[in-house]
């Protein structure tokens, strides 16, 4: 028997033409990521403005297959994450952060990662496979579920008013691996969300954080460009080459050049540089004016991320005193600075912290030299393992 396609991994281009091709008329496609995506509705019976014969013929040759949460957990401050299974050992993380004024989904657009930075607990769990465009998708389709769900019985109680409520108004490709290093899975995945029929976000609220995948870059802006975040981290060539290994394929000068050809195409008129802080790593006044120098290369907006600890990393938090002092020479300087907010750190969900509770399978060591802390692999792919 055929196994069926899922089709939360088909983008209206790739829906539209099978269903031409097996005699249909294009709208067909647009109405049926309207009940998928936008509905959340997964039993072609209930599919009620399709034609019998034509919900039938869904039925034989596809499927709506959604993700199974193995840990649902919600943090004291809102923050809700979800670890789901996709088999073989293998499961990833996906975090909403719940705000006044928008609704963030953080996604994961790998198993692992293959970056390896050593300030992210996910490098520690290394890299098993990419996920499936489906994969990709599902996490938001199940996400939006759920977050409905729960909105409607807190309507039902009296809770919120009558109006309906946009539970996810932005994404970002923030969760467990590198996005561009899977794009071919990525590239459809963002045409859902941005898709009129589909999810209908804006482009400025679906954002891709990146290493530095030049490349990469280059294709999203002219396939889909949406915002974008660089993980920059270091500002200079010799700290960034072991803060973001991915520095050694692709240094600063050629990021840089790749960052402003993005901007050309680009839905907002700057680039975010995501900046983790390290105590006695990269947080000096000199660090500082090096970020000031790259600043006035590219227009950009400087997003500090408070570190959060691990016991594999060997590295500190700053203090709230050198990150107040590091902003406020930035912001002296004219570079539009934010310092993030930790959010779901109670439940390891904060920046950094998606790993989904996993065994160290890395085989990854540290070395100090005075003091720095430098990333040691010894090239063994580690294999998933979920502590029970």
């Amino acid at each position: 028997m055929t196994e069926k396609q899922n089709l939360l991994g088909l983008d209206l281009d790739a829906l539209t033409a099978e269903l031409q091709a097996a005699g249909h008329k294009p709208f067909r496609a647009k109405q049926l990521l309207r009940w998928v995506h936008q509905r959340g509705e997964a039993d072609f019976a209930c599919m009620s403005d399709l034609a019998k014969d034509f919900r039938a013929e869904l039925q034989n040759r596809y499927t709506v297959a959604t993700l199974t949460p193995i840990v649902d957990k919600i943090s004291s401050d809102g923050t809700r994450k979800w670890l789901f299974d996709v088999g073989d050992n293998n499961a990833i993380e996906s975090v909403f952060i719940p705000e006044d004024d928008r609704g963030t989904l953080c996604i994961s657009s790998q198993a692992g990662c293959t970056v390896a930075c050593p300030f992210c607990s996910t490098g520690y769990q290394g890299f098993n496979r990419n996920l499936t465009t489906a994969e990709i998708i599902a996490q938001l389709w199940y996400a939006r579920a759920e977050l409905l769900k729960n909105q409607s019985a807190a309507r039902t109680d009296g809770q919120l008013p009558v109006e309906p409520l946009r539970v996810i108004s932005n994404v970002v490709m923030m969760g467990m691996g590198e996005p561009l290093l899977n794009y071919r899975e990525l590239l459809p995945a963002l045409k859902l969300m941005v898709e009129d029929n589909a999810y209908g976000l804006s482009r400025r609220r679906v954002t891709v954080s990146t290493s530095g995948v030049v490349p990469m870059m280059d294709r999203l802006a002219e396939d889909c460009p949406v915002a974008l975040a660089v993980s920059l981290h270091a500002p200079n060539d010799d700290l960034r080459d072991r803060l973001v290994p991915l520095n050694k394929k692709y240094p600063l000068r050629e990021l840089l050049a790749a960052c402003n050809r993005y901007l050309a195409h680009a839905p907002r008129d700057f680039i975010t540089f995501e900046y983790i802080m390290l105590d006695g790593v990269n947080d000096s006044d000199q660090h500082a004016d090096e970020l000031i120098a790259i600043a006035k290369e590219v227009r950009c907006k400087l997003n500090l991320i408070p570190f959060n600890p691990f016991p594999q990393s060997g590295l500190k938090r700053s203090s709230n005193n050198r990150v107040r002092a590091f902003a406020e020479r930035l912001q002296a300087a004219g570079v539009i600075t934010t310092t993030r907010k930790t959010r779901g750190d109670d439940i390891d969900a904060a920046c950094g912290q998606l790993a989904g509770d996993v065994k160290d399978r890395s085989r990854i060591t540290q070395k100090r030299r005075g003091d720095e802390v430098i990333p040691v692999a010894d090239g063994v792919i580690p294999i998933y393992e979920v502590q029970k």
